[in-house]
């Protein structure tokens, strides 16, 4: 039995889960899909998509990594050797997920640095797309480096190298237990303080206010339990990793439910934070609240921008602002460059300095592209299929394989050794029939769309070569490295 380094402390542990729930998903996409989807009545679906999907789905990855003690490869491998290939999957996915995610966290970098003086001035839209990233008409048109993004990217990269590099304990949680409460921190005061300003109420009335008649409406549910997959980091090896650092003893039931309230808890701060300042931006402009309100790049980059434009001390709301986007940010990718690295160091015994060092200097090395003009665009199209293709796919696989092949009763009977409260028939019912039902809906919808509508207007051979390819191509190369000498420790578990 090999030994696996463990958190410091629970505490520490669950601010690190915390940390890779916690993302730019939740300050910019959660509000508007709420306000989207019946404002306060979509708290009705979401709650419910919570317990039945959001918590039983954390604990058998909990389950999984604290059980077999490994990374994603490692455990599936464990339950079923012909299913190697499918934690690769997931972990391709979230080396993809990383290289494009640095990019935006340095984007939010250099907004931080422009909060200081407003350099984004009064047409924030130009300045975005036109100053700041040199917006080209193709992804295949690259355009010149902007340095200042290819600066910020470096930072990320960086910052990230410190935290894996230095370890779970002295890394990992360390960095965690000073980001996570100071994104908490930071948010409180910046709701505490726009709140008091006109036309705040109104945002919080426009987010709020509930249309009951959307319950009535399966795409509702649909993006309910949608928004819970893709903000808590399930389904594609990080918490599994995560979890494999916990100690023999430890509780994960309560662990996984502290987990995913902390992280729906902020989605919600994150929707007041949100529509205060919309409602204050549509009061000083004179506009509706739905006619500023967006979501994604646009929203952060653009139209909060320009909201702080409208407001009193923009220094204060700015700074604050772009801090906690890039707070947010940095911890989440610290998590996955972990369950990236821990795989190859499961896999095949190299030291974590040698993969991490490896992995950061290449992946900044692919994200270099996307700091040229052509790198929304790339980054746009690489997303959009990462997301609701390759995560939704392997999720989707390893809750089948799971539930209905494999099955849950020794995954049932580890977390129950432990557990404050004990997981049954309820919560096997909901991985096995409404988990792999919405899951199943939600990729066969996004696929039947996608073939139907080519995503955003690109041209067919842009969206096959970045988007389509990747889980083909990812595919592959799990099989490949399925067939790989495994480290001699590899199907050794504690």
């Amino acid at each position: 039995m090999e030994n696996r380094e463990q958190w410091g402390s629970r505490a520490g542990f669950i601010l690190a889960a915390v940390g890779s729930a916690i993302g730019l998903g939740n300050i910019w996409r959660f509000p508007y899909i709420a306000y989207e989807n019946g404002g306060g009545a979509f708290f009705v679906p979401y709650i419910f998509a919570l317990l039945t999907a959001g918590i039983p789905f954390m604990i058998m990855e909990f389950g999984l990594g604290h059980k077999y003690k490994g990374s994603a490869p490692k455990v599936l491998a464990a339950v079923n050797a012909k299913f190697e290939w499918l934690g690769w999957v997931q972990i391709i996915t979230a080396a993809i997920i990383a290289v494009y995610y640095a990019a935006v966290i340095g984007w939010t970098i250099n907004y931080l640095g422009f909060a200081f003086d407003g350099a984004w001035g009064a047409d924030t839209k130009g300045f975005f797309f036109g100053e700041y990233l040199g917006l080209t008409s193709s992804p295949t048109e690259l355009g010149g480096v902007r340095w200042p993004i290819f600066g910020a990217c470096a930072l990320t990269w960086g910052l990230t190298w410190l935290a894996c590099n230095s370890g779970i304990r002295n890394g990992i949680e360390r960095a965690c237990k000073i980001l996570i409460p100071l994104l908490f921190a930071l948010v409180l005061v910046f709701i505490g303080r726009v709140i008091t300003l006109p036309g705040a109420t109104d945002g919080l009335d426009f987010l709020f206010t509930p249309d009951f008649s959307k319950l009535t409406d399966f795409s509702v549910w649909a993006a309910a339990y949608g928004q819970i997959f893709y903000s808590l980091s399930i389904g594609f090896g990080i918490m599994v990793a995560y979890s494999s650092y916990l100690p023999k003893k430890a509780d994960i039931s309560n662990n996984a439910a502290i987990t995913v309230f902390i992280n729906c808890g902020f989605s919600t701060l994150a929707g007041i934070m949100i529509f205060s300042v919309l409602g204050s931006m549509a009061h000083s402009t004179g506009k509706a609240v739905a006619d500023v309100a967006g979501s994604g790049v646009g929203l952060a980059f653009i139209t909060i921008p320009a909201a702080i434009n409208t407001m009193p001390a923009p220094l204060f709301f700015g700074t604050i602002f772009f801090l906690c986007l890039t707070m947010a940010g940095v911890s989440s990718h610290i998590s996955i460059v972990e369950a990236v690295s821990s795989s190859v160091i499961d896999k095949f015994g190299v030291s974590r300095q040698k993969v991490v060092t490896t992995f950061c200097i290449v992946g900044f090395a692919l994200t270099s592209v996307l700091t040229t003009g052509a790198g929304l665009l790339i980054l746009d199209i690489v997303d959009h299929f990462s997301n609701t293709i390759c995560i939704l796919f392997s999720a989707l696989v390893e809750i089948i394989l799971m539930s209905w092949v494999i099955g849950l009763d020794d995954i049932r009977e580890d977390v129950n050794a432990h557990s404050d409260f004990s997981v049954g028939k309820l919560w096997a019912f909901s991985l096995r029939i409404i988990t792999v039902l919405v899951l199943g809906y939600s990729f066969l919808s996004g696929l039947y769309t996608k073939i139907t509508v080519p995503y955003g207007g690109y041209p067919t051979f842009d969206l096959v070569m970045l988007g389509w390819s990747i889980l083909p191509l990812a595919i592959l190369v799990a099989i490949f490295l399925q067939k790989k000498q495994a480290h001699k420790h590899f199907q050794h578990y504690s």
